[in-house]
């Protein structure tokens, strides 16, 4: 379980392809904290850690994760939202955040504004998943609130800190994100849907 509140940015310095599987190597401030087999959301996948040296760790993404999600974009020296799973009594400061990424997004408008940045981002509606406004959204792994919300796009607004530490300063219109629609929202949704 997790916050989308992100702890820091890592570096991809390695991809190595395994048959169907990708593992993934990282360089991270947060290394020297991390245990084997411990979760971690890496732009909001949650991947188990399987090595690590000195500060770079290895993770290992699955063909269904690597579907789901943007990871098949990786490059090297890309930059990833990090965050390790919360812990029992932390304070809950973004929203309920699995690390099961529901489908991925294109970013269509990236503006900067007064002092903020707006970001609209496209999803295929086939899906079923939904936003309302002022709901939660986690957009690479960032627990976000919806503003604008339509029928397959949503639009969130990124302040100051949000935009420099995360990797919403690299999206650009085109940019693939992963999403993960709020958890309530989507059991709701399925209830009334079943009815």
């Amino acid at each position: 379980m997790f916050t989308g509140i992100i702890e820091t940015l890592g570096t991809i310095q390695e991809i190595k392809k395994d048959m169907n599987n990708i593992h993934v190597t990282i360089n991270a401030s947060i290394t020297g904290e991390l245990q084997i087999d411990q979760s971690v959301a890496h732009n909001g996948i949650c991947l188990t850690v399987v090595a690590i040296e000195d500060s770079f760790y290895t993770v290992t993404a699955i063909d269904e994760t690597i579907k789901k999600t943007n990871l098949a974009d990786w490059k090297v020296g890309n930059s990833v939202n990090l965050e390790r799973a919360m812990k029992l009594g932390d304070r809950l400061d973004g929203h309920i955040v699995q690390g099961h990424v529901d489908q991925t997004g294109t970013c269509i408008i990236a503006e900067q504004t007064d002092g903020s940045w707006l970001y609209t981002f496209e999803y295929d509606e086939k899906l079923n998943n939904i936003t309302i406004e002022k709901g939660s959204i986690t957009v690479n792994g960032v627990s976000l609130t919806v503003v604008n919300s339509q029928k397959n796009q949503f639009s969130v607004a990124i302040i100051p800190y949000t935009y420099e530490h995360t990797n919403f300063k690299n999206f650009v219109v085109g940019t693939k994100v992963n999403l993960e629609f709020d958890v309530i929202g989507k059991y709701i949704s399925r209830l009334y849907t079943n009815k």
